[in-house]
C-alpha cells in the first residue's frame, strides 16, 4: 500500500470543537498508523471571516492534543494557482457564468417543486448569448461561475461506507466562484488536493453528496479523484445534535476544565468503532489499532460522562512530576508529592486537588455532629504527642477504640468529618500526616 498523504483543513472563522477534531485525529491516526504524512492545511479564502488569532488557537489546539502536521499552507496565499486552474475550466467550457439573483433562484426551485421536478438549476446561464451577458453587466449584475456536471453516474469505494454512487444529473451544477469574486470550498480545495499529492479525504458523511462533483472536478483539472472515506457524525449520549453545545465542547474551555488531552483522544479515536472506549497510552497507541473497518455506520454518541471518566483514570495514575507544574500552579503548598499521591485518586482533573489544600495545609470548618462532641472532646485528649507519622492513625484509632467503644463507621466518620470537613476523601491517616499534631487538635478542639 502506498503511504498516506492526507490533510486536516480546518477554516480559521471559530475555535476547534470534538466534532472537527475526530476528523482531524482520524486523519492523523490513519497517515502515523501507516508510516504516512499529515498535513495541515487552513482554509482561510473566507478573508473576511478569517482571523490570525483563530488561525494560532487552531495550531495551538493541535500541537496541545499531539496532533502535530508534517506540513502546512494557507489557502489565501495560494490564490493564483486557483485563478489558473478557473482560466482552465472556463476555457474547457466546464465553468460558466450565471447571472441569477438568489431571489430568482429560490423562485425557480418553488417552480420546480410545484410542477413535481426536483430544484436543480435549469442551466440557463450556458444559454446565454454575449448580448445578454452585456446586458446584465449592464445592469449591475456579477455572474457567478458554475461547474458542468457530466450527467454521468459517479461510483468510488469508500473506506467506511463501502460502494457509493451519485447520479450527477440529479444535482444542479455547483457553484465555484461567488458573484463577488470569491472562491467557494470547491475548487480551491480539488486543486490543493492535487497539488499536495492527497491520497485520501477522511471527512464527515455530510459531505458525501459533495463526492460526485469533486470527483468530477479532480478528473477535469487532470488530476486523480483520492480515496475517500466518509465518517459518520458526532451526536450527543441523547442522539441529539451537537450543535447547540460545541462552545463548550471546544479544546479551549475543556484545557481550561483540566481534561486531558490523551483523555480526549482515546474517546474520539474509539467512539463509533468496534474498539472498548478506554484510555489508551499514547498516541501512537491508537495510531496502531486504527481501521477504517473498525468504523461503524451508526452516528457516534459523544458522551461528557465518559470523558470526565476517561480523565479520571489518567488523573488517578498520574506521577508527581507530570502534575507538579499545574499543582503550582493552583497553590505553591500543593506541589507536595506526598500531597498528590494522597489525593489524586479523588480527583477527576489535576486541579480538583484544589479542594484538598485547606484540608492539608489551611483552615477549614470541621464538621461535628451533635451526638459526637463528646466523642471528638475524648480524641483531641487521646492523639498521640509528637510528630504525626504512618503509625499514628491506628495506634489512635485503637486507643479511641478502647476508651469509648466505639468502632467501625462509629468510630471513623466523626474523626473524617471533624479533621478534613468532608465525609468522604482520601485516607484521613495519611491527611492526618500531612496536616500535623497543632492543626488537628485545633480542629477536634
Amino acid at each position: 500500500m502506498t503511504k498516506p498523504v492526507v490533510r486536516f483543513a480546518p477554516s480559521p472563522t471559530g475555535n476547534l470543537h470534538v466534532g472537527n477534531v475526530r476528523t482531524a485525529l482520524i486523519n492523523w491516526l490513519f497517515a502515523k498508523g501507516q508510516g504516512g504524512t499529515f498535513i495541515l492545511r487552513i482554509d482561510d479564502t473566507d478573508t473576511e471571516r478569517s482571523t490570525a488569532a483563530y488561525e494560532q488557537g487552531i495550531r495551538d489546539d493541535l500541537t496541545w492534543l499531539g496532533l502535530t502536521w508534517d506540513s502546512t499552507f494557507k489557502q489565501s496565499e495560494r490564490f493564483d494557482q486557483y485563478d489558473a486552474a478557473a482560466d482552465k475550466l472556463k476555457q474547457m467550457g466546464l465553468l460558466y457564468a450565471c447571472y441569477e439573483t438568489a431571489d430568482e433562484l429560490d423562485r425557480q426551485r418553488k417552480l420546480q417543486r410545484a410542477r413535481g421536478k426536483p430544484p436543480i438549476y435549469n442551466r440557463a446561464g450556458l444559454n446565454l448569448t454575449d448580448e445578454e451577458k452585456a446586458a446584465f453587466e449592464a445592469e449591475g449584475r456579477k455572474p457567478h461561475w458554475r461547474f458542468k456536471l457530466s450527467g454521468e453516474r459517479i461510483v468510488w469505494t469508500d473506506l467506511v461506507r463501502g460502494e457509493q454512487a451519485i447520479d450527477t444529473s440529479s444535482l444542479s451544477d455547483p457553484v465555484l466562484i461567488r458573484a463577488d469574486g470569491s472562491y467557494l470550498y470547491t475548487l480551491p480545495s480539488c486543486v490543493d488536493d492535487i497539488e499536495a499529492g492527497i491520497t485520501h479525504v477522511v471527512r464527515g458523511e455530510d459531505h458525501v453528496t459533495n463526492s460526485g462533483a469533486q470527483i468530477e472536478i479532480f478528473k477535469a483539472l487532470g488530476g486523480t479523484a483520492p480515496d475517500m472515506a466518509h465518517t459518520p457524525l458526532l451526536v450527543g449520549a441523547d442522539g441529539a445534535s451537537l450543535s447547540k453545545r460545541l462552545g463548550s465542547l471546544g479544546m479551549g474551555e475543556l484545557r481550561h476544565q483540566g481534561i486531558e488531552p490523551l483523555a480526549i483522544c482515546s474517546l474520539l479515536g474509539k467512539l463509533g468503532t468496534s474498539d472498548n472506549v478506554e484510555i489508551r497510552e499514547s498516541l501512537d497507541q491508537l495510531a496502531e489499532e486504527f481501521e477504517f473497518a473498525k468504523i461503524g455506520r451508526a452516528p457516534a454518541r459523544f458522551d461528557e460522562a465518559d470523558l470526565t471518566n476517561l480523565n479520571a483514570a489518567i488523573t488517578h495514575n498520574m506521577s508527581y512530576q507530570d502534575a507538579k507544574a499545574r499543582l503550582t500552579a493552583i497553590d505553591p503548598l500543593a506541589a507536595n508529592e506526598a500531597f498528590w499521591l494522597l489525593v489524586r485518586e479523588n480527583c477527576e482533573t489535576v486541579e480538583d486537588a484544589a479542594r484538598f489544600v485547606p484540608v492539608a495545609f489551611g483552615d477549614i470548618e470541621p464538621l461535628v455532629d451533635a451526638e459526637d462532641r463528646d466523642f471528638i472532646t475524648a480524641a483531641a485528649g487521646l492523639l498521640p504527642e509528637g510528630e504525626m507519622t504512618s503509625d499514628t492513625w491506628s495506634a489512635w484509632t485503637s486507643a479511641l477504640k478502647a476508651e469509648t467503644g466505639r468502632k467501625g463507621k462509629g468510630l471513623f466518620m466523626p474523626l473524617r468529618k471533624a479533621l478534613t470537613g468532608m465525609e468522604r476523601g482520601p485516607s484521613v491517616g495519611d491527611m492526618l500526616v500531612l496536616m500535623g499534631r497543632e492543626q488537628a487538635l485545633k480542629r477536634l478542639n
